[in-house]
Parts: structure tokens; C-alpha cells; sequence
């Protein structure tokens, strides 16, 4: 959305001289507010934000650039943790054959739906169709077993950063749902469950920093149901998110026990030390480019996006403000000044010098792009020798001194990071709400809340919540439940079925 609308002089003004007329421009801002219209507002943010671009095939989405530094961003602080784990990165093909891809029976109902299949090569028909990785597991393991004879083998840690495709049918949504998406799978071999067991939480710490500690979104740590857990898996941990606009929860990442059920399949075995044969013990775990749209959507407002400073590609923009007959040289070389001083201290900062455009549209476009922070400089500044900082998160304005720039800016980014998950919490803990009834239940539902309920623990009823809670907007099911467990008196009931609760569970609708 950069330049649209904008109406250009022919005056240029490179060299320094009398600020140009600048002509009104058009075709800046949102049409949809957030609370009045939440998935045209969102479909409005990500692309008049610079993030996506729609592509002519349903379900594919460019990434721009100002989407790809925040998952290089994420990226970076990932694949450094994972090494001190000791996990190397590797790539495997795209491509799976049916034979291999149908061997885990479980596994493969529960993508089946979703798999993209290659079955013509120009126009002639393949002798056999060739699967798209909707995961790796079934493409990886069959090297596994290969590659781990014996003990000295274990463990086996191994992470991609690749794309994967799912042919989603229903409601294609930027990051949220898309039919090919980035992220990186990792899959690990262990001789023990108690080395796997700890790796599991490990990994999901990671996922939780990622979340918290970059995009300032709280998140539940916990594990899922039986009837929710990854296909074919022995157990699924995961990091949710919860979006208090539209009262759904979000499967922010995975990190999933896979037990010895893909090591019978694919016959991965070891010699011990006693020189018996055993199976491995297996993980997998991932997030991918969901993350980012989790992020758009706590944190973004009527203006448009609203970016973490520490995922900002600019985390501050710097405005010239010239008054008219200005003269604009000594203006724009303060502003130079201010970014090398800033850029030399560590920070990420742009310059927007464009004499096509005033202040206002300028001060709208970025805001729209979400840059934590801006700083404004006109003829008084200069003279006073200061800066106006002006937050994205808040709109607060402080001036100050050019002799303490680098200490403040640093100061109010960490702040506006602060800040930023503050009030993410204070909204998502305000739509918390425990259900002990049916009744409860329901009227925290229809409030589009989190609900935290006691649960029996079966599978049953919690197929039974879907079906009575199936509607246009979809059904209800478990999040998860969370490590942290408040008390459950003696003698607390499941809200669904009355049977005795055995620990305490998130519920709602969910992406």
C-alpha cells in the first residue's frame, strides 16, 4: 500500500532547498474497524501493512519482506537454542511416496484430508502419485532406520526449516491457515523415554520465549487430549494463545511425544549396551509462520499493525517535520545523524526523507506498519537541539534531549515490549472464566470466553461437547490442559458428564 493514491510533484529537492507542495494524498488507512468487523479488518491489516500479498491460487500467500525479518528474527533466536541442544539441521525431499506415507495407518488418517498429491509430469499420468509433505515424519524415518544401529548412535537430533503444504478446503486465512506454510519440524531418537519426556518440555520452553519473550503474547503451557493429541503420537504438548476479539484459542506450537509407535513401524532399533535389541523413543515439534498471525491479531489496532520491537524489522522511523518555506537541508541531515547514531548503537532505524509526502501521511503509513516507535524532528527541535519520540503502542510523545537519545530510545522500546505484553495478558486473563456446569459452560461460550472447567478425562465426552456445541462458528473443544494446575477439591464433577473431574482443563473454539 506504500505509494497508493499519493499524487507526485515534479519539484525535486534532493540538493536541500524550499520544502515542494505537497498535494493531499489519498488511499491510507483501514475500512474495517477491529471489534466491529474482525476478519476483514485482519485480511485489511496484512496486506495494507506490507506483510502478505494475495496469490492467484486460493490459500497461497506471498510473504514480504516485512514478514520474512520477523521469522528470520524468530529464526535466529530458535535455531541458536536448538544447536546448544545439540540438534543439527538437515533437509529432506518434498516429496513422499504413497507406501511410505500410508505405512503409519493412525498417522496418515489423520492428515489424509489435507495431502496434496503430483500425479501428472507434463501430460503424462505417474505411474504411482507422489505425496507433498503435509509433515516429515514418514520421510524421515525410514533413514532412521538406517542410520541408528546401536547405542553410540543415540541420540539422533535433527531440525528443518522448510515449507509444508495442506490442502486446507475450509476458510484459508493469511498465517492463521494457509495451504503451504514455513516452519521447522525437528525429530529426535532417544534410547530412554526419560530422555525424550525431557526434551519434550525443553522444546516447549523454547516455543513459550518465542511467544512471550519476542512476540509479547502470553501463552498456556499444557498438554492436549487423547482425542486432540498429534496422530499417531504417544502424547502432544503445546504453548496456546487465545484471541479475546473473536473468543478462539490458537494452537501456538507443538512439541509431541511420539513413543516407540513410529519406531515399530519403520523398524528403528538399537543394540543396547547388554548387547539386546530395543526401539527408540521418538519426538517431533514445530512451529511455523502461524505465529506471526497470532501476533497480528493481539496486538493490532484500528490503525493497523502494531509490531514488538523486538521482531520490528525498523523498530523506529525517523520524520522530518518541515514548516512551510522551510528549508529542508539542515532537517534532513539531523535526521540522517539521528539514524546513524541509533543504527551505531545497535538499533534498526530508517529514515523516510520522501518529499512527495507531508508528515501526516507518513506519520499513517508507518503506523500502519506498525514501527514501535517514531521520531519526529522539525525547525523548533533543531533549534532546542531534541526529538519527539512518538510510541506506536500508546500514541504518548516525549521530547528529548539529542545529547540522551540512544538511552531513552532504548528505554521506551523496552517499555513498549513491556508494555505490549501487559496488556495482551490483561485482556486474555479477562476472558477467562471457570465453568463448573453445563450452564457456566455454555453462557462463557456464547461470551466468546476461555473457558477453564473441570473434566472427566475421556474421550467420549469430549467428542460429546463437539456435537452439542457444533454451530456456524464451529464447535467447542479442549485446549489443553495446563501444567499448572489450580486445586480441585475432593469431589468436583466434570462439567460436561457429572462423573468425578480429574484435573481442570481449557475449553473453547479454536482456529
Amino acid at each position: 500500500m506504500a505509494d497508493a493514491g499519493a499524487k507526485k510533484s515534479n519539484t525535486n529537492t534532493k540538493g536541500g532547498g524550499k520544502k515542494k507542495e505537497v498535494k493531499k494524498e489519498t488511499g491510507l488507512g483501514l475500512s474495517k474497524k477491529k471489534d466491529e468487523n474482525f476478519g476483514e479488518w485482519y485480511s485489511e491489516v496484512v496486506v495494507h501493512s506490507e506483510m502478505i500479498e494475495y496469490y492467484d491460487i486460493s490459500g497461497c500467500y506471498i510473504l514480504r519482506p516485512w514478514t520474512m525479518s520477523i521469522w528470520e528474527t524468530m529464526q535466529a533466536f530458535f535455531d541458536a537454542e536448538i544447536k546448544k541442544m545439540k540438534v543439527k539441521n538437515t533437509y529432506f525431499p518434498l516429496f513422499v511416496s504413497p507406501g511410505v506415507l500410508e505405512k503409519e495407518k493412525d498417522h496418515v488418517e489423520g492428515f489424509a484430508p489435507e495431502v496434496a498429491w503430483v500425479t501428472k509430469s507434463g501430460k503424462s499420468e505417474l505411474e504411482v502419485p507422489i505425496a507433498i509433505r503435509p509433515t516429515s515424519e514418514t520421510v524421515m524415518y525410514p533413514y532412521f532406520s538406517k542410520w541408528i544401529r546401536g547405542h553410540r548412535d543415540l541420540p539422533l537430533k535433527l531440525n528443518q526449516w522448510c515449507n509444508v503444504v495442506r490442502w486446507e478446503f475450509s476458510n484459508p486465512t493469511p498465517f492463521i491457515r494457509s495451504r503451504e506454510f514455513l516452519w521447522q519440524e525437528g525429530h529426535t531418537a532417544f534410547a530412554t523415554q526419560a530422555e525424550a519426556d525431557e526434551e519434550v518440555l525443553e522444546i516447549l520452553e523454547l516455543y513459550k520465549r518465542i511467544y512471550e519473550e519476542y512476540l509479547a503474547i502470553p501463552v498456556v503451557k499444557g498438554k492436549k487430549s487423547e482425542l486432540e493429541k498429534f496422530a499417531g503420537g504417544l502424547y502432544t504438548t503445546s504453548v496456546e494463545a487465545f484471541i479475546p476479539n473473536t473468543g478462539r484459542g490458537v494452537q501456538g506450537a507443538t512439541s509431541h511425544c511420539l513413543g516407540q509407535n513410529f519406531a515399530k513401524m519403520f523398524g528403528i532399533e538399537f543394540e543396547n549396551e547388554k548387547g539386546g535389541k530395543a526401539m527408540v523413543w521418538q519426538n517431533s515439534w514445530a512451529y511455523s509462520t502461524r505465529t506471526i498471525g497470532v501476533m497480528v491479531m493481539v496486538h493490532g489496532d484500528d490503525k493497523g499493525l502494531v509490531l514488538p520491537p523486538k521482531v520490528a524489522a525498523t523498530q523506529v522511523i525517523v520524520v522530518p517535520v518541515p514548516y512551510k518555506d522551510t528549508n529542508t537541508k539542515e532537517m534532513f541531515e539531523a535526521c540522517l545523524r539521528t539514524v546513524d547514531t541509533l543504527t551505531e548503537a545497535g538499533f534498526r532505524v530508517e529514515a523516510d526523507l520522501r518529499d512527495n509526502y507531508g508528515p501526516g501521511w507518513k506519520y499513517s503509513h508507518w503506523e500502519m506498519k506498525g514501527v514501535p516507535l517514531r521520531i519526529e524532528i522539525g525547525p523548533r527541535d533543531l533549534e532546542k537541539k531534541q526529538v519527539r519520540l512518538a510510541r506506536r503502542d500508546n500514541s504518548d510523545k516525549l521530547d528529548i534531549p539529542v545529547s540522551n537519545l540512544v538511552e531513552q530510545v532504548k528505554n521506551i522500546l523496552d517499555r513498549i515490549q513491556e508494555n505490549l505484553f501487559d496488556v495482551a495478558k490483561q485482556k486474555r486473563d479477562a476472558s477467562i472464566r471457570v465453568a463448573k456446569t453445563w450452564d457456566e459452560f455454555m453462557e462463557a461460550l456464547n461470551q466468546k470466553k476461555m473457558i477453564l472447567a473441570p473434566w472427566c478425562d475421556e474421550m467420549e465426552v469430549e467428542e460429546d461437547v463437539k456435537k452439542r456445541t457444533k454451530g456456524e462458528i464451529g464447535a467447542a473443544k479442549s485446549l489443553c490442559t495446563p501444567f499448572e494446575q489450580p486445586e480441585l477439591p475432593e469431589g468436583t464433577l466434570c462439567f460436561a458428564s457429572g462423573k468425578p473431574a480429574k484435573k481442570w482443563t481449557y475449553w473453547g473454539r479454536s482456529y
